[in-house]
């Protein structure tokens, strides 16, 4: 048999069993407009941490720890948005997602203290968000058998997309009319696009078979738990960027927007979802997963060299960016690598939740060392975290994801 016919054969095994065909990039399109809003929503909060702050008397520790109990939030309900997803689907999942963050940051708009803030917003926007990342990421996987890779970036592209696009607009909308207006018009943004999404969201084709207990998949499985460990330090790392950018521009002086250098994140990590996922065909899904832990920990020394420095701080931008987005692009291709894909909403959830503790614990941490010692004590904290995660990363095998695991069907120990 010729390499052409064993392409087709593989072509025409997948067709059959509906995965790769048109119906599928309906999917990838419908993961794309979800991550565009719910994490163009969430990552917008730089823009509310000043005016929130100034109009409640809060510290930079006490503010922040309103983007932490969302982050946790929504990372830690993906275990469960996830399992869910896996067993009836990720349309009605995300539906009750788009209802509770419309309500949320509704009855955020409303709120007279800090402290219903953190109930109102990071219920809201941490379901919203736990509803329909993992829940459309494991079933754009299950989609696909040749392309999940470039699938994967494509999907998740819209987080970088609805990064770049939203968080000027907020901007300009708490500028004129205030945060409470800009919480409102998030609103009505989420709920019409949302709405749109949901009807894409199909379920993958055999997914009804019955996952294993999650406890039994990770059960003794070593690569798991290093997956866990570097991502709760290297989420410490990176939400620094999304909750003090304004504060450090605001607290230094230096001269242009913290929108727009949030927006060249956003931009950039487009890049990395789709050019990272672009060469993992040639250096291999972790060994691409591991050089974007270093690149992300390393940009934080871009940070502090860069002091008030503008172009630098773009260089910053461009560089966390591309490695945020190669880790979101990659790491559901490394879980699918790993264990499979059908109940694969359930792992990626159990995952994710590393993030959350990460989330949880980095931003009130940093904003506490910034209050006592300033930004740049900060900047070499997340640096220290991120090369932290890293180590531990490379104590994978690259070799690992060469060792048999079926990419499909029931997930594996």
């Amino acid at each position: 048999m010729t390499s052409t016919d064993l392409h087709s054969s593989t072509d025409q095994a997948a067709s059959s069993r509906g995965v790769d065909c048109a119906r599928a990039w309906v999917v990838v399109a419908s993961a794309f407009v979800a991550m565009f809003t719910v994490f163009g929503v969430a990552y917008s909060f730089g823009e509310f941490f000043g005016p929130m702050a100034d109009e409640f008397g809060t510290s930079r520790s006490a503010t922040a720890f309103f983007f932490s109990i969302t982050t946790f939030a929504y990372f830690v309900i993906g275990i469960f948005s996830g399992r869910i997803a896996d067993r009836i689907g990720p349309r009605p999942v995300m539906i009750f997602g788009a209802v509770a963050m419309v309500v949320g940051l509704l009855l955020t708009a409303e709120v007279s203290s800090i402290q219903l803030g953190y109930l109102t917003y990071g219920l809201g926007v941490g379901f919203g968000v736990a509803c329909c990342f993992v829940p459309m990421v494991a079933a754009v996987g299950g989609w696909f058998d040749q392309r999940r890779t470039l699938a994967l970036g494509l999907a998740v592209a819209g987080i970088g997309t609805g990064t770049l696009v939203l968080v000027p607009i907020i901007e300009r909308v708490i500028d004129a009319n205030g945060w409470r207006d800009a919480y409102r018009v998030l609103a009505v943004i989420s709920g019409v696009l949302l709405a749109i999404a949901a009807m894409g969201a199909h379920r993958p084709p055999g997914s009804a078979a019955t996952p294993r207990p999650i406890r039994e998949v990770i059960s003794g499985r070593r690569d798991f738990w290093i997956l866990y460990v570097s991502s709760l330090f290297i989420s410490a790392s990176l939400f620094m960027a999304f909750v003090f950018m304004a504060d450090y521009i605001d607290t230094t002086g230096a001269s242009g927007s913290a929108a727009v250098l949030l927006g060249i994140i956003g931009m950039a990590s487009i890049v990395g979802r789709l050019g990272l996922g672009a060469l993992a065909g040639r250096l291999g899904i972790l060994r691409l997963y591991q050089l974007s832990f270093l690149g992300l920990a390393l940009s934080f020394g871009v940070w502090i060299v860069a002091d008030t420095s503008y172009a630098l701080l773009i260089a910053f931008a461009v560089v966390l960016g591309v490695a945020y987005g190669g880790i979101i692009a990659l790491s559901p291709a490394v879980v699918a690598q790993l264990f499979g894909t059908v109940g694969m909403g359930g792992v990626l959830g159990a995952l994710y939740t590393a993030n959350g503790f990460g989330g949880l614990i980095g931003p009130p941490v940093m904003g506490k060392i910034i209050d006592s010692s300033g930004h740049t004590a900060a900047q070499w904290t997340a640096l220290a975290s991120g090369l932290l995660g890293t180590a531990l990363l490379y104590r994978m095998n690259p070799q690992t994801e060469s060792s048999g695991v079926p990419t499909s069907g029931h997930l594996q120990t």
